[in-house]
């Protein structure tokens, strides 16, 4: 990472990161692959167009992975809603709060925006997610098809 990181506060990533965001939503979304029978959407992300084009914030690991990050979250500005578009965290962190801590920003940043809701999908198989997000209070609004994938959209109105 290359911004100074506050403990237990999100910096914004820069493009020098997009290497370590990619390695770390491989690390973070690998279990998925036999579950979905396919690679998930973050996976194959071009992670040095959402750096330059929306908001990514990155909290820090531990420090046996030198810098790189320990958790990331890719945010998508519309006019109505805030997207999320990934939150990811590496294995080795997972269990120690930066889930929560990164929706509690994306929470902040709705605010900051003046946008009344917060909106994302996933896919119908992630499960975990799934009750993840429902726990934090989202709603499921939906499922789609896209392509082979089933998904389903959520949101959380502010």
């Amino acid at each position: 990472m290359s911004g100074r990181a506050v403990p237990n506060c999100p910096v914004r990533a820069m493009p020098q990161d997009a290497d370590g965001l990619s390695a770390l939503a491989r690390r973070a979304y690998q279990h998925y692959v036999p579950i979905l029978n396919a690679v998930p959407v973050p996976m194959s992300a071009d992670y040095a167009a959402h750096v330059r084009n929306h908001e990514v914030w990155v909290l820090p690991s531990g420090p046996r992975r030198d810098g790189l990050p320990g958790a990331s979250l890719v945010l998508i500005a519309n006019p109505d809603h805030l997207m999320i578009e990934s939150i990811a965290v590496d294995p080795a962190e997972q269990g120690k709060g930066h889930g929560r801590m990164l929706l509690d920003w994306a929470r902040q940043r709705a605010r900051d925006l003046k946008l009344p809701e917060i909106r994302l999908y996933t896919n119908v198989l992630m499960t975990q997610n799934r009750a993840w997000y429902k726990r934090a209070g989202f709603a499921e609004t939906h499922e789609e098809l896209r392509g082979d994938k089933r998904i389903v959209h959520m949101r959380l109105v502010l």
